[in-house]
């Protein structure tokens, strides 16, 4: 019987034993939770939408500018204040007349009634 051992163990191969390395740590594997992985989304669309406002703002700003620029030049001589208290005394009167043609337009109601 020892001749059918041994020709048995020759025929099954052996588990070869491999020499795995491990890393030498005490801690253990970080994996992140939901919690962890929604905030981490959560910061970059954050700071996704923050870098475009700021960028809408910067350019609110230029457009802001071109447009005082543009008044400026436009106006000529006149100064930017005598513009705003010419502009300022155009709306106040039409503001008038408008609530003046109302104020009418009810007491004409009233009578027809």
């Amino acid at each position: 019987m020892s001749f059918a051992l041994r020709s048995a163990s020759r025929a099954i191969p052996r588990a070869t034993s491999v020499n795995a390395t491990r890393a030498f740590s005490s801690t253990v594997v970080y994996q992140k939770t939901a919690t962890e992985t929604v905030k981490d989304g959560v910061k970059t669309v954050d700071k996704a939408v923050s870098d475009k406002i700021v960028d809408g703002i910067n350019a609110a700003e230029s457009a802001g500018q071109k447009v005082k620029e543009a008044t400026e030049n436009a106006m000529g001589n006149k100064s930017a204040a005598g513009k705003a208290e010419e502009l300022k005394g155009k709306a106040k009167g039409a503001a008038e007349e408008a609530k003046g043609k109302a104020k009418g337009a009810a007491e004409d109601i009233k009578k027809s009634l």
